[in-house]
């Protein structure tokens, strides 16, 4: 069973940092993709980042040149920088890992429970 845990989330005050981190662990072979999701209250879920094995990176708009997206292949674990946090990043983050299970050597996409980051002054 593949179970990913988030931590990291918080409240901050607007201009400050955070680091999120996901952590993947169960009967994994291999991860693919990992990223990094938000939903904030009435709204979608969207993409924040995503880290191919490879380490090739994609940000969504509003937040390039703010958030860094990081992987540790060997820990299946990957981390959100946030810097220069504002009031409209206020949103539960999720992570999201391609798992391929060591013993079926299946693909599924897995999820993490989310972690709230608030930014309020």
């Amino acid at each position: 069973q593949v179970r990913l845990v988030e931590s990291g989330g918080g409240l901050v005050q607007p201009g400050g940092s955070l680091r999120l981190s996901c952590a993947a662990s169960g009967n994994i072979f291999s991860v693919d993709a990992m990223g990094w999701y938000r939903q904030a209250p009435g709204k979608q879920r969207e993409l924040v980042a995503t880290i191919v094995s490879g380490g090739a990176t994609n940000y969504a708009d509003s937040v390039k040149g703010r958030f860094t997206i990081s992987r540790d292949n060997a820990k299946n674990m990957v981390y959100l920088q946030i810097n220069g946090l504002k009031p409209e990043d206020t949103a539960v983050y999720y992570c999201n890992m391609g798992i391929t299970d060591w013993a079926t050597r299946s693909t599924t996409n897995y999820w993490g429970q989310g972690t709230q980051v608030t930014v309020s002054s």
